[in-house]
């Protein structure tokens, strides 16, 4: 058998974000392979065989890999539209245009969506998709195709609506599918590219778009098939006002309500944004261990209101954060959400501790894996756990004076990633891919947002 090559990285703070929160002012990590095999303070053990390369990491913060749990990736091609209205009204305005993508489109809003997050520092994303118009290709193996060949590890949440205009819905009829095609292909999905193993690049999840964009069938029926399958469930949950109002007037309940009645409570579900629970719906979701995607930006991009999230962790909820698609957050990026969502969680008289430093970190790193139900695979550095971390510099002018890394981190400037690997594998060096031409991809993406644009406006 090959010797398991070995890369040294010393000389750096290391936050673990593991169940002490263990840190060190100057330490060492070891990969082997695509797991971590050791790390610790001081520096690295002597003696170690098949080391390839040693990485000098002083003036560095290193981390897990930051976990985005909720993206809308097509969405690239769409950004800086509409950008004074509500969810209904911002919805309204893009589904015409967003039903005529294709195949080609939606891997070029892949690539441009994960190349700004990898080089952001993020290690895993979801992509929950769920606009399929008659003709357009397969995006969902579109989408697998670009996180494979950008290096990220990725989980498609493979979503769908059944309920288009002429069913009182939001998209046009010809951008949904039947209840019956949804299912079929969504089932075909999970078994073309799922992948249940602990170092799993590619996952499947079931996702139904939104309680006004879905039938009930739908919902119980993609519960039931998501558990035969032994995939997790993701949707969006409690997003505006309106959402309560619709659910309250259609089902005679709330949202919370509504998803339990469908099955739409547990372990294996996570919903996205979750900005408008009570007190109940909150004991809900912690006890049935439901997860939340916080998308502090997104929320605050179309006025949908402030989550519950310092109530939502005392609770025991699992919290991760999220980009959300590109035309409702422009930048892209998941390390700006970090400083997001401790501020917009602050707001307010007395809630000067609501969220600290340390806990916007685990939100976007263990949070976000918890939520994936990949807590014991990534999203803190252990020994045995899968080697995705990043170096964060901290020694440039943006976060020199600051002498508490994760505060810099944090609170600080966008931090340069020197490095960021996953699953042991370097894919950004420098602040640049390693894996893809960023050139390339701009000219790609601006290329698609126009064709999409002209098509758009010829309907």
């Amino acid at each position: 058998m090959a010797a398991v090559q070995r890369t040294v990285i010393e000389n750096c703070a290391i936050a673990t974000v593991d169940a002490k929160d263990t840190e060190y002012a100057r330490g060492h990590l070891v990969l082997a392979g695509n797991r971590i095999e050791s790390l610790g303070p001081g520096p690295a053990p002597e003696g170690l065989r098949d080391v390839v390369r040693r990485i000098d990491a002083s003036g560095h913060l290193v981390t897990p890999g930051l976990v985005n749990t909720h993206h809308h990736f097509y969405q690239w091609l769409t950004r800086g539209l509409a950008t004074d209205r509500n969810l209904f009204d911002w919805l309204v305005a893009l589904y015409p245009t967003w039903a005529h993508i294709d195949e080609p489109m939606v891997h070029a809003a892949a690539q441009g969506s994960l190349a700004m997050m990898a080089r952001g520092g993020v290690t895993t994303a979801v992509d929950h998709h769920y606009v399929f118009p008659r003709g357009a290709g397969d995006l969902s193996g579109a989408l697998v195709r670009a996180a494979r060949d950008m290096g990220v590890r990725f989980t498609l949440a493979r979503g769908s609506m059944d309920h288009g205009e002429k069913d009182g819905g939001l998209p046009p009829d010809f951008a949904v599918e039947t209840l019956e095609d949804a299912l079929a292909a969504t089932e075909e999905t999970v078994r073309r590219h799922h992948d249940a193993s602990f170092d799993a690049m590619t996952r499947v999840a079931v996702a139904p778009c939104s309680p006004f964009s879905v039938s009930t069938e739908l919902m119980r029926e993609g519960a039931g098939l998501a558990r035969r399958l032994g995939v997790r469930l993701h949707t969006h949950g409690s997003e505006t006002e309106e959402e309560e109002k619709f659910c309250h007037e259609r089902f005679g309940m709330g949202p919370t309500d509504y998803f339990e009645s469908t099955g739409w409570l547990g372990e294996d579900v996570w919903m996205a944004h979750c900005v408008h629970m009570n007190d109940s719906d909150i004991a809900a979701f912690a006890r049935t261990g439901t997860g939340v995607a916080h998308c502090p930006s997104s929320n605050a991009r179309l006025a949908a209101g402030l989550a519950r999230v310092p109530d939502l962790l005392a609770a025991g909820v699992p919290v991760g954060l999220g980009v959300d698609g590109t035309a409702s957050n422009e930048s892209g990026e998941l390390h700006t959400e970090l400083r997001n969502a401790l501020l917009v969680n602050r707001l307010g008289a007395h809630r000067e501790a609501a969220l600290d430093t340390r806990r916007a970190l685990r939100l976007g790193t263990y949070g976000g894996a918890r939520v994936l139900g990949r807590a014991e695979e990534i999203g803190s550095l252990e020994p045995g756990k899968l080697a995705d971390l990043v170096l964060w510099r901290m020694d440039t002018l943006a976060h020199s004076s600051i002498a508490d890394p994760v505060a810099a981190l944090v609170l600080g400037a966008a931090a340069p990633v020197t490095a960021s690997f996953v699953n042991g594998r370097q894919i950004v060096e420098n602040g640049r891919l390693l894996t893809a031409d960023e050139d390339t991809i701009a000219r790609t993406t601006r290329a698609e947002a126009r064709r999409l644009a002209r098509i758009a406006a010829r309907d």
